[in-house]
């Protein structure tokens, strides 16, 4: 069931280009890993998608029908979580959060003190006296706190430590098992590899790539590493992209599935056999250049 839909969505400011020319389309339940180089248009599609900017032109539509920006009820089933957290400096956290839950008919106190335990967010501090990584654990719970159906994040884990980053990610897990549908943008693809149901990645303001991630795992090459007396030989059997070259070792990107490797290697005599999983990161690097 698609819950968002962006149809040939664009954005220029003047004769510069915003973003080019965005499709995409989100289903119930998944996480939906937006990445790109910085400057590569994922916070303006966002922020058009949420009505911050107007659109160009283009189609956005939200459970079938297009948004209307006009429409409360529409904007209490969407949470957001900005890349940069900027609140009123002078309130406590606390007065935050009860402000923020004035907003909505229904109860969300039960949902902000799970949340407030699960981060150990201080309720009685000032916002001005917060570091930048509990600022963004502030942001995460006004994000939350609504349990909205579509929860769009932009650069969400900036500022949270490796402790923090893993409950957020545990958080949203438990989000997609309620079938909250997540938009998330990021730059850091080890994260996007680990959480997201399919990507896409975006150029210049237009979409580049997009597939399940499954796709991308099983489809993905591996490096190979093989150290050998008969390397020279092992170069032309095999036939393979070379990433390193050493006098003492080869790096292959394989694409030969393991038991046709296995067969062309078993002729040679090899002092060292490494295949390891290609990091997203890795795969994406001609895309970043």
């Amino acid at each position: 069931m698609s819950i968002l839909k962006l149809k040939n969505l664009k954005k220029y400011y003047g004769n510069n280009i915003g973003i080019e020319d965005v499709s995409l389309e989100l289903n119930k339940g998944e996480i939906y890993g937006f990445i790109g180089p910085n400057g590569a248009g994922k916070s303006t599609t966002i922020r058009t998608i949420i009505g911050l900017i107007n659109k160009t032109s283009g189609t956005i539509l939200f459970n079938g029908k297009e948004i209307d920006y006009n429409d409360l009820e529409i904007k209490k089933q969407i949470g957001y979580l900005p890349s940069e957290i900027n609140l009123y400096e002078d309130m406590t956290v606390k007065a935050m959060f009860d402000y923020h839950e004035s907003f909505y008919d229904k109860n969300c106190h039960s949902r902000r003190k799970e949340l407030v335990k699960l981060l150990k967010i201080d309720e009685l501090k000032k916002i001005e006296s917060l570091s930048l990584g509990n600022l963004k654990k502030v942001g995460i719970v006004l994000a939350l706190m609504h349990e909205p159906k579509l929860l769009i994040l932009d650069e969400p884990t900036s500022g949270l430590d490796p402790i923090m980053q893993n409950v957020f990610h545990n958080i949203l897990l438990e989000e997609k098992e309620k079938g909250t549908t997540i938009l998330y943008s990021s730059h850091v693809l080890s994260e996007v590899s680990n959480l997201c149901d399919r990507i896409g990645f975006i150029k210049n303001g237009i979409i580049i790539k997009e597939d399940l991630m499954s796709n991308i795992k099983k489809n993905n090459y591996t490096y190979l590493v093989i150290s050998s007396k008969d390397n020279s030989k092992i170069k032309k059997e095999l036939g393979l992209e070379i990433v390193e070259d050493s006098n003492d070792e080869i790096k292959f990107i394989n694409t030969i599935d393991p038991d046709t490797l296995i067969k062309k290697l078993s002729k040679y005599k090899i002092d060292k056999l490494l295949i390891e999983e290609i990091p997203l990161e890795d795969l994406f690097a001609n895309y970043y250049k």
